[in-house]
């Protein structure tokens, strides 16, 4: 079953369950969906692994929204970003520990021929492909530059 089809899924289910955050959340990954199938220039078919980009960026602007709502004391809507962002990453891939990620990074590096931090870009634009959907950038970046330094 296909991102996409798990989320066509889930309205209905939500909807059941009367969980708004849920259905609401859903019907916004639907929305976005939608809108990405039906921009100029795409053939209209959704792959996984651009549902997956989708749903990390609306997670990860789910969480800058929700710290931002933390600092300026709006502790309604932290925990409804929060929630919606719990939802988000249930349809999104197990994240890779710390080793995991230092493990696949020394592969990565091995494989490129990488010996300095001069070699950064060779291992960042490996790295993105291979690990992508499994850990965040910014991670994969300061990992990198400690293995390259």
């Amino acid at each position: 079953m296909t991102l996409e089809e798990q989320v066509n899924k889930g309205i209905p289910e939500a909807m059941k369950s009367q969980d708004k955050v849920k259905l609401n959340t859903l019907r916004n990954i639907k929305k976005v969906f939608l809108e990405a199938k039906t921009k100029p220039g795409s053939n209209g078919v959704l792959t996984d692994e651009e549902a997956v980009a989708i749903i990390q960026k609306l997670a990860k602007q789910g969480s800058e929204s929700a710290n931002i709502y933390k600092e300026q004391g709006r502790t309604d809507l932290y925990e409804e970003e929060n929630a919606q962002v719990a939802v988000l990453q249930t349809f999104l891939p197990k994240q890779l520990s710390d080793e995991q990620l230092t493990k696949a990074l020394k592969e990565i590096i091995a494989e490129v021929g990488a010996t300095s931090a001069k070699d950064m870009g060779k291992v960042m634009g490996v790295a993105t492909k291979q690990l992508a959907g499994k850990s965040d950038g910014k991670a994969i970046s300061a990992k990198v530059k400690e293995l390259l330094a």
